[in-house]
């Protein structure tokens, strides 16, 4: 496919502007301060709980096969050909379709803003890869009201001669995708925050679990080699659990309870914020470590997120790749389901009774490879084959 032979323009630079310095209020000195303070930009994919959702989405959608599909009148039937191959089975020279997959929906959510671009490489009228544009090197470039053009390392190209991949497209411009940075940048900073405060806390050393109050001169305790020899004269022992003989007129000890993350209630604010972020992402909370496992939970993750988000992909590589009106491509989203073995067992059972599946295919669903003897379709009536429904006794005058 040739690209768009238009000389390339120069990116426009931003120009440099003042920034207001950082106001600070000091509730601490300088050491401490730097032990606790959370400062600079937040990527999402910087983010632990954010990149774990994403990372949990993008593997489940790179784990589903694409099959290439073809519309008849009994029923869309699989076909495979090189397209098929290179879509299912090996994008370009380097990746999986596993890895493929996953790099698009990555960049969908993270570095690509709601846009992922891919080069189909095509050479004697036959596409030969599918190639990642990092984002990067991509920019997307409005001409007039409705149209734009795709920038890749200087080099323009129609719509049309590339994948572009959409997430969430945007109200002014529904060609292109906003992702969900703008939802998830104040409950990602949070995040870091929070885990920049519980990392100062633990590494802290102003935490003393006693304070011992001494009838000492100021300019004693003043003194760290005075203050040393004090603990070594009477406090410090020789075996754990040796009780300490003080005199009691110059000592007195006192037990301290420093203030802990509990009593800032950190845990109860992480907890809400990974709750957002898992709405936000779609995902069930317990993917970001809130709350227990439910597996109706899981399925309906499965048919509300991963599903829209592969059917966004399915229809890009259909509208691009395909001149035949009656093929599309379709990921296998059955293998995604939590289905426990009974209720396959179950199923499998009721369609090999009404002829709707062979044993082999039944097999197929536990896992256990085909056996050349099941091939047939079983119908109820004593299990025979269905070519042979009309020889039993009881239909031909014979006894039953």
């Amino acid at each position: 496919m040739p690209h768009v032979k238009v000389k390339a323009r120069p990116m426009a630079r931003d120009k440099p502007r003042a920034q207001d310095p950082p106001g600070y209020v000091w509730l601490t000195d300088r050491k401490g301060f730097e032990t606790l303070k959370c400062q600079g930009y937040t990527s999402l994919a910087d983010s632990p709980e954010v990149s774990t959702g994403v990372n949990t989405i993008a593997r489940l959608i790179g784990a589903m096969t694409i099959h290439l599909m073809q519309n008849r009148e009994d029923g869309d039937v699989r076909i495979r050909n090189p397209i098929s191959d290179i879509v299912d089975i090996e994008p370009n020279r380097y990746m999986t379709r596993s890895n493929f997959i996953q790099w698009i929906v990555r960049t969908l959510f993270l570095q690509g803003r709601g846009n992922a671009v891919v080069f189909p490489l095509i050479e004697g009228g036959r596409l030969r890869e599918l190639i990642p544009i990092p984002s990067a090197y991509v920019s997307l470039v409005q001409t007039d009201l409705w149209n734009y053009i795709v920038t890749i390392n200087g080099r323009e190209f129609l719509p049309d001669e590339v994948l572009h991949f959409v997430l969430n497209p945007d109200n002014f411009f529904p060609w292109k995708g906003s992702g969900y940075q703008v939802a998830l940048a104040d409950v990602a900073n949070n995040l870091k925050q929070a885990a920049t405060t519980e990392n100062g806390f633990m590494s802290s050393k102003w935490k003393p679990s006693l304070i011992i109050k001494v009838d000492a001169l100021f300019d004693e305790l003043g003194n760290p080699i005075s203050r040393t020899q004090l603990l070594e004269d009477y406090v410090q022992t020789t075996e754990a659990g040796q009780p300490w003989l003080i005199p009691a007129e110059q000592f007195q000890v006192q037990e301290v309870k420093p203030l802990t993350l509990s009593d800032l209630a950190l845990a109860d604010f992480v907890k809400l914020d990974k709750q957002t972020v898992a709405t936000i992402l779609g995902v069930p909370p317990f993917v970001l470590g809130v709350g227990d496992f439910k597996r109706d939970e899981w399925n309906n993750f499965i048919s509300t997120t991963i599903m829209p988000i592969a059917q966004l992909i399915e229809q890009e590589l259909t509208r691009k790749l395909l001149t035949a009106k009656d093929q599309f491509f379709r990921f296998n989203a059955r293998s995604l389901h939590n289905y426990s073995m009974d209720e396959l067992v179950k199923a499998g059972s009721e369609m090999v009774d009404r002829m709707a599946m062979r044993r082999n295919e039944w097999r197929d669903w536990m896992g256990l490879e085909p056996d050349p003897d099941m091939n047939e379709l079983l119908a109820l009536e004593n299990y025979i084959p269905a070519d042979r429904l009309g020889d039993q006794s009881k239909l031909v005058g014979g006894e039953t």
